[in-house]
């Protein structure tokens, strides 16, 4: 539901955006509302299910997320549509965290953990996928309105589940929430994300992005200060010091640095270049759920128990950087059958193994206690990676598209092409804007070389990564 809604809406914003009648000013802020709310408040999610009990917390997230979303799809000014996405940031930041510290505290066999962690990390790494095919039926065969609605048929039967069939366990006897912590963290994780956002949208080098930019890594620097001395931190520094933990939540942040350049300029690559419909778009996309489903249940039930997980975030990586490269040879006579559905492929199976696997040995060895801030941490390394990677890669793609037009159009042209587009697009801002998309896959497939690195670094070999050897047993047993 928390992913799904992430890219969901941006297929019912043109579309709300006419409804309700407000600028393209004003229009980021439907999404950055939502990115603020979920991105400062995650830690505190997390720690609140540690504290309080994974299951009301659970069922909090998903009564106030549904009826967050239920008042965004009643909206009928621009001013209540925005208070609902910051309310279903906030309580997706309570919801996504109690889910997986769920999931990571349920299933302790092995076997069946795998299982439910490739379930798992196949939602996470498809569910952007699933949300822009489902976004696309409702909208034009409905209502924008619908892409709001929709939560509340996930969240009824989900709450009506976790009633009967969880159980209630928390963590303290005598719960201590980390006042100065979760000021530092959260305000500094909001600092983050909003910089990000005002990065993509004012350029890196304006005043506001480096002020909150500078804000929240001097406040993310405070928080690491704090928690190496506080008694009971907000997020305990044992659960990111175990070597293939803090290897895993690199890894995760560097994927969700990477994989948006997937869904924010294919999606614009087959709508304005290949004159896809929103529908046709979405099922473009659905053979890399597909292809993530299948990849992650083979590599949580078949090879992570035999190889570990070193190999699969290696080979997961390895695949996504290739994908990508693959795209980079993108031109505006391409086709979707030859050129785009390979690559989507590809990254179905790297993200098959890249996710589930990262969630799986990021939260493997955790103490009970600590189950819902690292699951809030592997939350968090998502979403950071997704703001900075979404406003990195469009800058390069702007930049990118800048420069071929400088060249290639006349001064007019260019100008005209840099517009918000109104109907087919010319050859000249076709060639100028694929330009910029396959820049931008250029640097993904860097991001991923060095996600690549990273997981080579920081994973033990082997079965030394799995419970009961080396680092990640010491670790939980402290």
């Amino acid at each position: 539901m928390v992913v799904l809604d992430a890219t969901i809406i941006n297929i019912a914003l043109p579309s709300a955006q006419q409804a309700l009648h407000f600028s393209d000013a004003s229009r980021s802020w439907v999404v950055t509302s939502y990115a603020l709310a979920f991105g400062g408040l995650l830690l505190l999610g997390g720690r609140i299910s540690d504290l309080f009990g994974r299951k009301w917390t659970f069922i909090a997230g998903l009564i106030g997320f549904s009826a967050a979303s239920a008042l965004g799809g009643s909206a009928q000014d621009f001013h209540l549509l925005v208070a609902a996405r910051a309310l279903q940031g906030a309580f997706g930041a309570i919801l996504a965290p109690a889910a997986l510290s769920l999931l990571t505290t349920t299933f302790t066999d092995g076997k069946e953990r795998g299982k439910a962690f490739a379930i798992f990390g196949a939602i996470s790494g498809g569910g952007a996928a699933v949300g822009l095919l489902l976004g696309g039926v409702l909208s034009q065969y409905l209502s924008w309105r619908w892409c709001m609605y929709v939560n509340l048929f996930f969240a009824i039967p989900a709450a009506i589940a976790a009633l009967t069939l969880v159980h209630n366990v928390r963590s303290a006897t005598h719960p201590h929430l980390d006042i100065p912590g979760t000021l530092f963290g959260s305000l500094g994780l909001l600092s983050l994300v909003y910089g990000f956002a005002k990065a993509e949208s004012n350029g890196w080098g304006d005043q506001t992005t480096l002020l909150f930019l500078g804000a929240g890594v001097a406040l993310l620097v405070a928080f690491g200060v704090w928690i190496n001395n506080a008694k009971q931190p907000l997020l305990p520094p044992r659960v990111v010091m175990d070597r293939n933990r803090g290897g895993s939540y690199l890894t995760i942040l560097l994927a969700g640095l990477g994989i948006f350049g997937v869904f924010l300029f294919l999606t614009y690559y087959m709508q304005q270049n290949l004159g896809f419909s929103q529908v046709k778009t979405g099922f473009a996309f659905v053979v890399m759920p597909i292809s993530i489903v299948s990849s992650s249940m083979i590599a949580q039930t078949k090879l992570l128990p035999k190889y570990g997980p070193r190999p699969l975030l290696l080979f997961g990586m390895t695949m996504s950087g290739l994908g990508m490269i693959y795209l980079a040879q993108l031109t505006p006579d391409s086709t979707y059958l030859a050129n785009v559905m390979p690559a989507l492929i590809m990254f179905g199976i790297g993200f098959g193994n890249i996710f589930a696997t990262a969630i799986n040995t990021a939260t493997l060895g955790v103490e009970p206690k600590d189950a819902g801030v690292a699951s809030a941490l592997v939350n968090t390394c998502q979403q950071v990676g997704g703001a900075a990677g979404t406003a990195l890669l469009s800058t390069i793609a702007l930049n990118a598209n800048k420069s071929y037009l400088t060249t290639n159009a006349s001064p007019q042209m260019a100008k005209q092409c840099l517009q918000p587009l109104v109907g087919p697009m010319n050859d000249v801002c076709a060639a100028g804007a694929v330009h910029g998309y396959t820049v931008s896959f250029w640097v993904s497939a860097g991001i991923f070389a060095v996600g690549a690195v990273v997981a080579a670094i920081t994973v033990l070999p082997g079965k030394q990564a799995m419970p009961g050897h080396g680092d990640a047993a010491a670790a939980g047993a402290h």
